[in-house]
């Protein structure tokens, strides 16, 4: 059986009073629950979660990585550096990276490569607009994502590279897949691990305003093994409830 996770992305949100509060609220509730829990804070607050979510089984996971160790890489967060302060886990690939910043197929591959060979959890994205899901591309869309990250690529065992499946067109818009729709584009992604790399026990999130309200709809699918929040985790009182589904 492959273990449920509910991750956290908070992405530029959250500053360090609410992140203390945050944990405090939380308490105890990842230990308490079969599901795995990871929680990806902004680079500045990755020590303090570290620190307050020390004992209470969270992962704490990094919205993204340049992949170098270290160097003249202005702006830049490395490798070492994350391991340093305590993630065990980074995002790669999410659609606010390739969209708003505009990375490309090939540098998401190096980062791919990179985090694997430090032994990182990887947390990959991939997902189509909405004009690709119209005009009926986003198959192949999901194809390019995945062969041109990992098409001899991959080097972890299979529980330590998680897919996120997020239709672009659904994040942030309260607007999320129906079940039937999450349900095939998963499945789509299963048939690709298993048949093209051999990755049966991998784990795929779906991720795209998720809620309290439509886990349980989503997570009826024995293609879909949890969720990569973003709205929703930002808050303890509404991520305890994803967590304690």
């Amino acid at each position: 059986m492959r273990r449920t996770i509910i991750a956290a992305n908070w992405k530029m949100n959250n500053l360090m009073k609410d992140a203390i509060t945050f944990f405090s609220e939380f308490g105890d509730t990842a230990l308490k629950s079969e599901n795995e829990v990871i929680i990806a804070p902004a680079y500045p607050y990755i020590p303090l979660a570290s620190a307050l979510a020390k004992k209470q089984n969270i992962e704490i996971a990094a919205q993204d990585v340049y992949p170098k160790a270290e160097g003249a890489f202005t702006g830049m967060v490395g490798g070492k550096m994350l391991a340093d302060i305590g993630v065990s886990a980074v995002i790669i690939g999410h659609s606010e990276r390739r969209r708003i910043f505009g990375e490309p197929n090939d540098l998401i591959r190096e980062k791919v490569k990179f985090v694997q060979e430090n032994g990182l959890h990887l947390i990959f994205c991939v997902g189509e607009t909405l004009p690709e899901r119209e005009n009926g591309s986003m198959f192949d869309v999901l194809k390019e994502q995945i062969h041109s990250a990992f098409d001899d690529n991959l080097t972890l065992a299979p529980e330590k590279i998680t897919v996120a499946y997020e239709p672009v067109w659904a994040i942030g818009t309260g607007v999320t897949a129906t079940p039937e729709q999450a349900v095939e584009m998963h499945a789509f992604i299963r048939k690709i691990l298993k048949e093209r790399y051999g990755y049966e026990d991998s784990r795929i999130l779906y991720g795209g305003s998720v809620k309290p309200e439509n886990l349980q709809g989503l997570l009826s699918h024995e293609d879909i093994d949890g969720a990569l929040v973003g709205g929703a985790s930002l808050k303890a009182s509404s991520f305890m409830k994803l967590v304690n589904f």
